[in-house]
């Protein structure tokens, strides 16, 4: 090769060789929060069931003939006192009814008037011994039978007047109309329900638990409600009632929380939480991101003495709305990581924060 062809080569090589990359960096290591055990918070075992107010009577009150609405004069929220007209039902078949009733009823008294006079005339008869006792006997069983058709026409009659009066749907007793279910010009059966009235007095949270925890739960149970639209306000309740049986549809159980101590701050058709404390479920309390399930095992992501991203299986007490009560599996002197955790590995070195720093907010970022 010439002198030309070498000089070639090497400049060949000199501009391959200034495109090769430099070396990679190593990456830092990735920032993560966690919380030292001594600092987490032990608390009791809650569980807590969202639910809502009811009143503890509440009625759905329908006419107890059907019809045709002609009247709907109480609304939603409508204060009502016992024996006030909620609605109207068109009372035209009614009074023709009764009408009818009342016409039986005059035919029937005519014929019993003269059913007791031809006794009458027949008795004498028989005094004289103009007719047999067998004629006398048949006139006795007339009498006694208009007398029955009297008492029966009396009754349908009486039967009439109060389907009559059924056309109007009155409160039975002091409530608020909490619910309409029929309207003005819709053809009702007897005892569907048209409004329904709750009554003032103690009111509760009907709340939903699953079969699995329903054992857990008697009547007088202690319980605290708080309700949604007032979070610092808290009520001591008790269990009032355990449904028996699951609801067909969610297959839960029905559970009513009687909230004595109830106020304004609790009203009809409010979101409350109830929760109830368990004694013999103590624990920890981490945040929920920091306790994950992989197949049927909860696991935590801890970082060791070096500074490396450990799992571990622990043993959960309860998932709750404020967090997971971890009742074993932790270390004592653990630090468990409560954010980033879908971006660990095992093994792989970390850089632990923990909560309350500085740079707290830049790594949960």
């Amino acid at each position: 090769m010439n002198m030309r062809g070498w000089i070639i080569v090497v400049a060949a090589g000199a501009a391959f060789g200034g495109c090769s990359r430099p070396p990679e960096e190593a990456a830092p290591p990735l920032a993560v929060l966690v919380r030292s055990m001594d600092k987490a918070q032990v608390a009791a075992g809650v569980q807590v069931y969202t639910g809502e107010v009811r009143a503890r009577i509440e009625t759905d009150l329908g006419f107890r003939i059907g019809g045709k609405i002609l009247q709907r004069r109480a609304d939603v929220g409508a204060r009502v006192r016992a024996g006030e007209v909620l609605a109207l039902l068109d009372p035209q078949d009614a009074r023709l009814a009764a009408g009818a009733a009342a016409a039986a009823e005059a035919a029937a008294a005519a014929d019993l008037a003269l059913a007791e006079a031809e006794f009458k005339r027949a008795s004498e008869l028989r005094t004289r011994n103009f007719i047999s006792d067998s004629a006398l006997d048949t006139r006795r069983t007339a009498l006694q039978a208009a007398q029955a058709r009297l008492r029966q026409a009396r009754a349908q009659a009486a039967t009439a007047l109060n389907q009559a009066d059924y056309t109007r749907l009155l409160a039975d007793a002091d409530g608020v109309v909490t619910s309409v279910l029929a309207e003005p010009g819709q053809v009702v059966a007897a005892g569907q329900p048209v409004v329904r009235v709750a009554q003032p007095g103690e009111r509760e949270v009907l709340i939903h638990v699953p079969e699995n925890r329903v054992r857990g739960f008697a009547p007088g149970g202690a319980a605290t409600v708080r309700p949604w639209m007032a979070a610092d306000r808290s009520y001591a309740a008790r269990v009032r009632e355990v449904a028996p049986a699951a609801d067909s549809a969610t297959r839960t159980y029905a559970l009513r929380v009687s909230v004595p101590g109830a106020d304004d701050a609790l009203p009809l058709g409010a979101t409350a939480g109830v929760s109830f404390e368990a004694a013999d479920q103590e624990g920890v309390l981490l945040p929920l991101p920091a306790v994950t399930r992989v197949g049927d095992r909860a696991q935590a992501w801890v970082v060791d003495a070096g500074d490396k991203a450990r799992m571990v299986a622990v043993e959960v007490g309860g998932w709750r709305e404020d967090g997971v009560l971890v009742r074993g599996g932790l270390p004592a002197d653990a630090r468990v990581v409560v954010a980033g955790v879908h971006r660990l590995v095992e093994g792989a070195p970390v850089r632990p924060v923990e909560e309350g720093a500085p740079v707290a907010l830049d790594v949960e970022r």
